[in-house]
């Protein structure tokens, strides 16, 4: 008969020694991670902006449709330079308040240029949505000519180009 002693550990052959030592590892591991992600605050958490952006062009994007005339506003984050293949157009890229993006594409040959147009100025507008991955192109911010489309426009510095 063995004898029970401080050393019992020893007489634990090794490899049941090492499969306990590896059990007890994770199990500190595991309880160590329960612990620490625990939340003291409450189960549920208030945001300042929805999950998803119910907006018409937020659900445009997020359903892929196009061809649905839109209003909005948003900040300039980058001029491009005029589309000049077929009908001329000044390009600049909006961002709107939920962080989507958008090609503004605007018919310079229709509409006035939109002067002094920079990064970080404000824009509303009304156009026709196309989506894209990037986030939609907006066009039609202008007038029809043949009055068989919508009129669209853009505001920039208190001034309507249409």
């Amino acid at each position: 008969m063995r004898r029970v002693s401080a050393t019992i550990v020893q007489d634990i052959p090794l490899r049941p020694r090492a499969k306990a030592v590896l059990i007890t590892t994770v199990a500190a591991f595991f309880a160590f991670v329960f612990v620490s992600c625990a939340s003291t605050g409450p189960a549920t958490e208030q945001r300042s902006k929805p999950l998803v952006d119910d907006s018409p062009i937020g659900r445009a994007f997020a359903s892929g449709a196009s061809d649905i005339q839109v209003e909005g506003e948003g900040t300039v984050i980058r001029v491009l330079p005029d589309d000049l293949n077929g009908p001329r157009h000044q390009r600049f890229i909006v961002q709107l308040a939920s962080g989507q993006t958008l090609l503004m594409t605007h018919n310079i040959d229709i509409a006035p240029r939109i002067d002094g147009l920079k990064v970080d100025d404000s824009v509303s507008f009304n156009g026709e949505y196309v989506w894209n991955e990037k986030g939609g192109v907006i066009h039609w911010t202008h007038h029809d000519p043949q009055g068989r489309h919508v009129a669209g426009w853009v505001v920039h510095n208190g001034k309507t180009y249409k």
